[in-house]
């Protein structure tokens, strides 16, 4: 039986959660999901331009798991930016903690 997943924490919930290729139309797109805790592992490491230890005691889990999660997050961006693909930023398991780093 599979462990069920630590909930994440997260200071940011993205105010746009829809991105697409210009002059493309919905219906026509796939779609990658960003989960939240994948958009909050991008701009602790990315934007932030924190360290991943910090980043990982920030969002309450281990540094392998902050690593995973910023691997697949990266990988999602990139799939849908080379290959022209929606990005939906949705869903996950994380509580939203504001007093996180801003």
């Amino acid at each position: 039986m599979a462990r069920k997943p630590k909930c994440r924490r997260v200071g940011h919930i993205p105010r746009a959660d829809y991105f697409k290729p210009a002059g493309i139309p919905a219906v026509d797109l796939e779609e990658v999901i960003l989960k939240i805790e994948e958009a909050e592992a991008l701009r602790l490491k990315d934007l932030l331009g924190l360290e991943q230890v910090e980043c990982a005691q920030l969002m309450g889990i281990s540094r392998t798991t902050f690593q995973r999660i910023l691997v697949d997050a990266r990988q999602k961006v990139a799939d849908a930016i080379i290959n022209g693909k929606a990005l939906m930023v949705q869903g996950g398991d994380y509580h939203f903690d504001r007093d996180l780093v801003d």
